[in-house]
C-alpha cells in the first residue's frame, strides 16, 4: 500500500441531527429570536423534507438543550426561548463530564477561575458583598468545630459569595460547574483522610489570609494566596506526574 493519507471511518449523520444543526444556527445567527415560533410540524416536514418522527425527535433535542419550548399539537410551532444561565450550566456540566478531563485539568481551571473571581471581587465588591463573604468564612469556621460533615457545603458558600462579588455571571456559572465536579471526584478521598481535621484547620487559615487581602483591596495578593491554598488542598489527590500543571500557576 502507498504512503497516502489514512482515512477514518465516517459516522452516518441521522436526519434529525441535521434539523437540530440548522435550527441552532438560525438561533445563534439571530435569524430566530426569543419569543418567535418555528413553523408548524407539518411545515417543518415540508421544508426539511423529512418525516414527522424526525421533526419530533429534533424538537425533543432542541427542548432538552433549552433552546425551544415545544408543545405537541401546538398550531403555532415551537417557541424560541431566551438565553438562560441554567442552559449554559447544563451544557458546561455535560461537556466537563464527557470530555474526560483529568482531575489536574479541572483543579487547574478552578485555580484560574477562582483567582480571577477574587481579583475582581477585591476591586469591585460592595460593602454588602464583603459582609456576605465574611459571614461565609465565619460559618466555615463554625462548621469545622461543630459540624464537620457540613464543612464542604460551607466551603462552597464562601466561593459562591466571592464569585457573586466578581460581578461576572459567566465566572459564577463556570466556577459552580467545575467546582461541583471536582468536589464529587475527591469527596470520598477527603472524607477518608485521617488528617481531615488538620486539612480543615489549614483550609480555614488560608481562607482567613485570603479574606484579609480581599478586605485590604489587594487583589493580586488575594489571587496568589487563593491559588496556593487550592494547590495545598488538592495536590495530594492529583497524580504526581500532573502536579507540575498546578505548580505552573503558583508564583
Amino acid at each position: 500500500m502507498g504512503g497516502g493519507p489514512r482515512f477514518e471511518p465516517v459516522r452516518a449523520v441521522r436526519a434529525y441531527e441535521r434539523v437540530v444543526e440548522q435550527v441552532e444556527e438560525a438561533i445563534e445567527g439571530g435569524d430566530l429570536t426569543p419569543g418567535q415560533h418555528l413553523p408548524s410540524e407539518r411545515e417543518l416536514m415540508v421544508q426539511f423534507s423529512v418525516s414527522r418522527s424526525t421533526i419530533r425527535e429534533a424538537l425533543r433535542v432542541l427542548q432538552a438543550r433549552g433552546l425551544v419550548r415545544s408543545r405537541p399539537g401546538d398550531p403555532n410551532g415551537a417557541e424560541v426561548l431566551p438565553f438562560s444561565p441554567a442552559t449554559l450550566h447544563k451544557s458546561m456540566t455535560t461537556l466537563a463530564r464527557v470530555a474526560e478531563l483529568s482531575l489536574a485539568e479541572l483543579v487547574q481551571f478552578r485555580m484560574v477561575l477562582d483567582s480571577a473571581a477574587i481579583l475582581l471581587a477585591a476591586r469591585l465588591r460592595t460593602e454588602e458583598q464583603l459582609r456576605e463573604i465574611c459571614e461565609a468564612v465565619e460559618a466555615l469556621r463554625a462548621a469545622a468545630e461543630e459540624d464537620p460533615r457540613g464543612f464542604g457545603a460551607a466551603d462552597v458558600a464562601v466561593h459562591d459569595a466571592v464569585a457573586r462579588a466578581s460581578g461576572n455571571k459567566l465566572i459564577q456559572i463556570c466556577t459552580d460547574v467545575v467546582r461541583s465536579i471536582v468536589v464529587k471526584l475527591v469527596a470520598e478521598r477527603i472524607a477518608d483522610d485521617p488528617d481531615r481535621r488538620a486539612l480543615m484547620r489549614r483550609s480555614i487559615r488560608h481562607h482567613e489570609e485570603v479574606l484579609a487581602a480581599l478586605r485590604a483591596g489587594d487583589g493580586p495578593l488575594a489571587a496568589r494566596l487563593l491559588r496556593k491554598a487550592m494547590y495545598d488542598y488538592y495536590a495530594d489527590y492529583v497524580d504526581e506526574s500532573e502536579r507540575s500543571a498546578l505548580r505552573a500557576l503558583l508564583e
